[in-house]
């Protein structure tokens, strides 16, 4: 019975087969391997596809039958973007590129060497629905740790923070900002804050620049470690905006110039990761409601106030035993009353 379908198609030249094969790689066949120099053997997820060279004592009766029928090559890819790019790379003639705008998919005709033509057409793949923060500043509270140390920088990126804050929502009175001597004291004051409860999430500016001796590796390490290290111990989100930079030229493209301002970048991750944080915390709240807690069915009353008459009952036999006049009861009623004043 039927085990599998090979379709093979056909090139004049082993050059041609070589080109032919690399794009076939690069868009994902895999190799399989064959004892012919001529041939190249390729399998996709789903059917078989083989490359030939025609040899040289090839009639040319057989050459002009095939001529029609080994000219196009249809592939579905999971990314066609990723493919045309691919194409491109390598310099393949495009001969018709069309994308449905209801369906979202792509198809496009490329011309590659031996006469063949290669249909691709495919749609990306969605990516997995997960946890996401919101550019929303609403409702939230931030702080902003400046330091003063080369505050030519710092001053600008405060300003680009300050901006990405007031574009995402968020009100001038749901800012604090807090300033200090320079970057190594970044953490601390971070800290302070973090665990102050009052914010979603921590703003961190400061600028270092590379000088003659090791002052400059020492601060960098220990002001990127200690931010990290509050975030992770307090929960809250620290945004990373400090710059390390060998020259001055370099803090000044990253505060405002061709490099963007990193204030602000650094705000806009603030806001997402304040977003996550409560998406998270909502989400493990619900499952926490939805699964009833161990021993849920006696109310915490009833057993708090049963363990309360089980203590009493057990006093109340000691005291009992000293009440009959026994003299031995009435010495293990005065050894309770002493150990119960201390």
């Amino acid at each position: 019975m039927l085990k599998s379908l090979h379709i093979g198609r056909y090139v004049g030249k082993v050059e041609e087969l070589r080109a032919l094969t690399k794009f076939l790689e690069a868009i994902g066949f895999r190799p399989v391997t064959t004892t012919d120099k001529r041939s190249a053997l390729f399998s996709a997820p789903v059917g078989l596809l083989s490359i030939n060279a025609l040899p040289p004592e090839a009639p040319a009766e057989l050459v002009e039958q095939l001529k029609d029928v080994n000219r196009l090559i249809v592939v579905e890819v999971s990314n066609p973007d990723d493919a045309f790019a691919i194409a491109e790379k390598q310099k393949l003639r495009v001969l018709i590129d069309t994308a449905s705008p209801k369906s979202g998919e792509r198809s496009f005709s490329l011309a590659l060497p031996g006469d063949i033509v290669v249909t691709l057409y495919g749609r990306p793949e969605e990516p997995p629905a997960g946890i996401e923060g919101e550019l929303k500043a609403e409702g939230k509270r931030f702080a902003i740790v400046v330091s003063r140390f080369n505050s030519f920088i710092t001053e600008r990126l405060l300003q680009g923070a300050l901006d990405g804050l007031r574009r995402t929502g968020a009100r001038k009175e749901d800012i604090d900002i807090t300033r200090v001597p320079g970057s190594f004291e970044i953490p601390a004051a971070a800290r302070l804050l973090a665990e102050s409860g009052r914010f979603d999430a921590i703003i961190c500016l400061g600028c270092l620049l590379r000088g003659d001796t090791a002052h400059y590796d020492v601060i960098v390490n220990e002001c990127a470690r200690g931010i990290g290290q509050s975030a992770q111990e307090t929960g809250v989100p620290h945004a990373f905006g400090v710059l390390t930079c060998d020259t001055l030229q370099q803090a000044i493209d990253r505060a405002g110039l061709k490099m963007g301002n990193k204030g602000m970048e650094a705000a806009l991750a603030a806001v997402e990761m304040a977003g996550v944080r409560r998406a998270v915390g909502r989400r493990s709240e619900g499952k926490r409601s939805s699964v009833p807690s161990p021993g849920s069915g006696q109310p915490k009353s009833s057993r708090r106030s049963s363990g309360k008459k089980t203590v009493v009952g057990r006093s109340s036999l000691v005291v009992g035993k000293g009440t009959r006049g026994d003299r031995s009861g009435k010495s293990k009623t005065r050894h309770v009353s002493k150990k119960r004043s201390r």
